[in-house]
């Protein structure tokens, strides 16, 4: 009896440290919709607000780049710099879509201005948001973020 008590505790101490390995190891920042996830880079500074993506050749589908701003506020976006087209997605406090820019053109000066409040803004591969069904009024799930 005393051995299958042991025998017990010992497969519940395993189990909990699977789980907390599996917690501990998730391959980083994602933003979810849905089934879809994509791992993000975090752009939560003024310097790496400005950069962006510009200079970037490529982004694979699964991942994009996710700015944090301290509040809410409308921020404004363009694609100087920015040979990919993308699909810029506007993200309040509660996590819903408030706006989509898609398809943006890339190298474009242009000001992309949503002119409604945000906090967090995903950008992400062009047409994905389409693909996936992420529209205004979304919920979108930040994981390890």
């Amino acid at each position: 009896m005393k051995k299958n008590l042991i025998y017990g505790l010992l497969i519940i101490c395993l189990l909990i440290l699977v789980y907390i390995y599996s917690l501990n190891n998730e391959s980083g920042p994602k933003v979810c919709y849905s089934e879809k996830c994509f791992d993000v880079e975090i752009a939560d500074d003024s310097l790496e607000r400005t950069r962006g993506l510009m200079f970037r050749d490529e982004l694979d589908k699964n991942e994009g780049m996710l700015f944090i701003f301290d509040s809410e506020g409308i921020y404004s976006f363009w694609m100087k710099n920015t040979p990919l087209s993308l699909d810029i997605i506007w993200i309040d406090n509660n996590f819903n879509v408030v706006y989509i820019a898609k398809n943006t053109a890339p190298e474009s000066i242009d000001l992309i201005n949503p002119l409604v409040e945000s906090r967090y803004v995903l950008e992400v591969n062009a047409g994905l948001s389409s693909l996936y069904g992420i529209e205004i009024g979304s919920r979108l799930q930040f994981r390890g973020v």
